[in-house]
């Protein structure tokens, strides 16, 4: 392989958000978040190609090409993606060409952090291609790209985010257990939602977090622990937000919830229920919903960068 031109592939998983709770605007504009952040087997992929510059080559600025296999989402500039790599160039001091492939699979706008994902897939096809191995660096990018992304940059599948969501907490990954995820047929504005919730609130008090501890466990989800509080406002302006839920409910899952500030709802069920009854389940969701109803797992591993 010419070390000069590279290819890193990987895929870049959904997540779900097991609990979320949201505190008072902090200074800077954002949230205090409290949440619990679960990567699952719905997946975008990427290829990131990298070609360093030869001796005498000269370039002003790295170049960054992008391709996209999906829906339109706006200008290269503004994808997370493409931003991820030039933040990546900018502050490594890498000097180079990186063409970016991105096959769009996860749902845009649902609240399952498709674009976040794919950036912090981003970020380390390009640390594997160019061997660069500072993790504080790589964290400090992810955070400078959005709340989410520190997440899909670690190596657990489970953990818990704090701050505006980016201070991230591992903890041991849940176990393996499948999932019913709803895509109704709308955008959610995540900049409405949290409109939308402070407008529900006594603005003349603060709302402070409790600290979600470390010892998550599925049993405690299954009973009820998990909570998000955009659920009832959002469900409340999105008639197909709440048939979601109500159509997961009674499908017998034992939880249903929405994901970040949504449209997506999830569903979890008791151990007895797996693949592939849980296709089954999905499907006749589909059908009556009229919208679709992914199955999937929850992972216990974050997908590994290949190199080609």
């Amino acid at each position: 392989m010419d070390e000069l031109n590279r290819v890193a592939r990987t895929r870049a998983p959904a997540k779900l958000n097991l609990t979320l709770l949201v505190g008072s605007r902090r200074d800077d504009g954002f949230h205090e978040v409290a949440t619990i952040f679960q990567a699952i087997s719905v997946f975008d992929e990427i290829e990131v190609k990298f070609r360093q510059c030869v001796s005498g080559e000269k370039l002003a600025k790295p170049m960054i090409y992008m391709s996209l296999d999906g829906p339109d989402l706006g200008s290269d500039d503004e994808n997370l993606a493409w931003r991820a790599a030039a933040a990546f160039m900018e502050q490594t001091g890498k000097v180079g060409h990186v063409e970016i492939n991105l096959k769009k699979l996860i749902p845009a706008g649902a609240g399952l952090g498709g674009g976040s994902s794919d950036a912090a897939a981003v970020i380390r096809c390009l640390a594997k291609l160019t061997a660069f191995t500072d993790k504080n660096m790589l964290n400090d990018i992810a955070r400078g790209i959005g709340s989410d992304v520190a997440f899909f940059l670690g190596d657990s599948t489970t953990a818990i985010g704090t701050g505006r969501g980016d201070c991230i907490e591992q903890i041991d990954p849940l176990p393996q257990r499948p999932i019913a995820v709803a895509i109704p047929p709308v955008h959610v504005s995540t900049k409405d939602a949290y409109r939308a919730l402070a407008g529900s609130r006594d603005q003349s008090r603060s709302f402070a977090l409790p600290a979600i501890g470390t010892d998550v466990t599925w049993e405690g989800l299954l009973d009820g622990e998990g909570i998000n509080d955009f659920q009832v406002i959002v469900s409340a302006l999105h008639e197909s937000v709440e048939n979601s839920l109500s159509g997961l409910a009674e499908a017998g899952a034992r939880v249903t919830m929405l994901s970040g500030s949504g449209s997506a709802s999830f569903a979890l069920f008791d151990d007895a229920v797996g693949f592939p009854k849980i296709d089954m389940i999905c499907s006749e969701l589909t059908d009556s919903l009229g919208w679709p109803v992914l199955s999937g797992l929850t992972l216990v591993n974050m997908p590994g960068v290949e190199l080609a």
